[in-house]
């Protein structure tokens, strides 16, 4: 079986819990940080929205040199359009791996900041620890934003103590 074949289910299940927590997100609470260090919602949550279009990057380019993209943030302007962003970066990022051949896995691929190394491996590597992992981390954080906020936590990997799933 090809290897895009073994991922997209995997794909597939992350994108929607990824969109149920998107769409949790509350509007009116941009400014919202958990601690001084911590993203504010309204940063966090577009990240999280045009992290599809990463997972697109790495599966189509041998390289990203942050310094040198063309990518401005999202601004967050409501919860829909976030989901939105999502949805259309879902699409093109499972597309990609829908054609994206075996011996593909294999190449190389490096992400950089003015020529300074943050990441270089197979492109395997890049999409499971700089993509997919990377999107489950944010979603993560996310889901204590909810809590923190009084927003039902979707289920993830089991129920949720807001979602219970008839457990």
């Amino acid at each position: 079986m090809p290897i895009n074949e073994l991922l997209l289910p995997e794909l597939d299940e992350e994108i929607k819990k990824t969109r149920t927590t998107l769409e949790r997100v509350p509007a009116d609470k941009k400014d919202f940080a958990p601690h001084a260090k911590s993203m504010p919602l309204g940063k966090l949550a577009p990240h999280v929205a045009q992290l599809a279009g990463f997972g697109l990057t790495i599966l189509t380019t041998p390289e990203l040199d942050f310094s040198k993209g063309s990518t401005a943030p999202v601004p967050f302007e409501s919860t829909e359009q976030l989901v939105r962003v999502f949805d259309e970066g879902a699409a093109k990022v499972r597309a990609a791996l829908q054609s994206t051949p075996d011996d593909a896995w294999k190449e190389n691929w490096k992400l950089s900041f003015q020529g300074k190394t943050i990441f270089e491996g197979s492109r395997f590597l890049a999409y499971r620890e700089m993509f997919l992992n990377h999107l489950v981390h944010h979603r993560a954080q996310l889901g204590v934003y909810l809590r923190l906020n009084d927003k039902p936590v979707p289920a993830t990997y089991g129920p949720s103590a807001d979602d219970k799933l008839g457990f």
